[in-house]
């Protein structure tokens, strides 16, 4: 899977990248955490959450006992957008099956939904203020939404929130 991912020519994102990000982790993981789209830094790494977001979704793991290397983690799509944009809805599209395939192959306990993007792109719902935290069916998953680490890193007073939803996330293991 990883392998035609990194190849992958069916969108416009391809063109600027420098590396496609699969994802990466434990193929057989209770938990697999979906974001929305590869950074600069992980497109310089072709690794999910490397920059600063990823330090704090480390930290937010480590407040439950959680370690990088027990999870899966990949995003909506695969390939960076240029200047950082939001992805868009072609893309998603175009990527999804690659998603659908990872979440079938790993077969999760609980899918966790990192931001508006990839939770809209799985449940159709936005409005982290209103759904973080909160248990969702996924085709048959659990799946909780909770707030990307970077808006941890813009809303400092959002971590404590972010490492309650974490809890709930392993009470729902």
């Amino acid at each position: 899977m990883a392998d035609k991912i990194k190849v992958c020519t069916k969108c416009r994102l391809h063109e600027n990248r420098k590396n496609a990000v699969p994802g990466e982790g434990k193929k057989d993981s209770k938990i697999m955490l979906i974001g929305e789209a590869p950074g600069k830094n992980e497109d310089l790494e072709g690794r999910p959450f490397v920059g600063r977001a990823g330090e704090l979704l480390e930290e937010l793991l480590e407040s439950v006992d959680l370690e990088r290397d027990e999870v899966f983690i990949t995003n909506v799509v695969k390939c960076r957008p240029p200047n950082n944009r939001d992805p868009r809805k072609d893309e998603i599209k175009t990527c999804n099956p690659y998603l659908q395939k990872q979440i079938s192959l790993i077969e999760p306990e609980v899918i966790v939904t990192l931001g508006n993007h990839a939770t809209e792109t799985l449940v159709g719902n936005r409005g982290m203020k209103k759904i973080h935290g909160k248990r969702f069916e996924y085709e048959g998953f659990k799946l909780i939404p909770m707030y990307h680490p970077a808006a941890g890193l813009y809303n400092p007073g959002l971590k404590e929130t972010m490492k309650e939803d974490m809890r709930k996330l392993v009470e729902n293991l």
